[in-house]
């Protein structure tokens, strides 16, 4: 597995993963197959070598060779979904099974996921990986149960993966007027509201963006509507 090292934000469907190195933790970006061309996010702890990914997506295949198969790769410990949509955990079943990583999910999303969680997370929760902590944030609208997930790096700035429900350049897709109400409330006050604009965000498909980018957008986004 080719992986870059001049981490952009920005990978191809097929191509090289992107790694970027902090203090503490590497996280690293993978565009998977399929439709969507969703991306996953390899989170390693620079001490211990244990692992989290966001979203096996799908391409099992591709995600077991971003871990490497050498006797010191990392050890995947957890695989969080961020949401109960398929196109999130095409992978699942194959990369916990191959590895014995627990299972983590929202409760509210957890019944369509093709392997029984083996954690169950609410709003609040942290998620840990190595020496490192991941704070749970729920954001309800694109799906009930949908989660974002923010590190905060002691040694610059935070770090959120945010599933479908922020992208550059607006919320997530909701099915009805409540569900955008329920969204755009959520990605204001437990984002927007609540983190600084240099706060560089992942997000389930396409690029990567920052808080302070996107928040004089708020208030277009809340008069297109869903």
């Amino acid at each position: 597995m080719e992986v870059l090292e001049n981490y952009t934000g920005h990978v191809e469907p097929g191509g090289p993963a992107a790694r970027r190195t902090l203090a503490h933790l590497t996280i690293t970006k993978l565009s998977v197959g399929g439709d969507w061309n969703n991306n996953a996010y390899l989170l390693v702890c620079r001490s211990t070598g244990d692992a989290l990914l966001i979203d096996a997506a799908n391409d099992a295949e591709r995600l077991l060779d971003l871990l490497g198969h050498d006797a010191d790769r990392p050890r995947l410990r957890a695989i969080v979904t961020t949401h109960q949509h398929p196109d999130h955990w095409q992978a699942l079943g194959a990369v916990a099974g191959a590895t014995g990583a627990q299972i983590v999910v929202h409760p509210l999303d957890a019944d369509p996921l093709p392997a029984p969680p083996d954690v169950l997370v609410e709003h609040g929760d942290t998620v840990t990986v190595g020496e490192s902590e991941l704070e749970v944030i729920h954001l309800r609208g694109h799906t009930p149960g949908s989660i974002a997930l923010l590190y905060r790096d002691p040694e610059s700035t935070g770090h959120l993966f945010t599933g479908d429900s922020l992208f550059p350049g607006g919320v997530g897709k909701t099915g009805s007027p409540e569900d955008f109400e329920s969204l755009i409330a959520d990605v204001s006050e437990r984002l927007f509201d609540y983190l600084p604009d240099d706060t560089w965000f992942y997000p389930g498909h396409g690029d990567d963006s920052t808080i302070g980018a996107e928040r004089p957008k708020l208030s277009e986004w809340r008069e297109r509507g869903w």
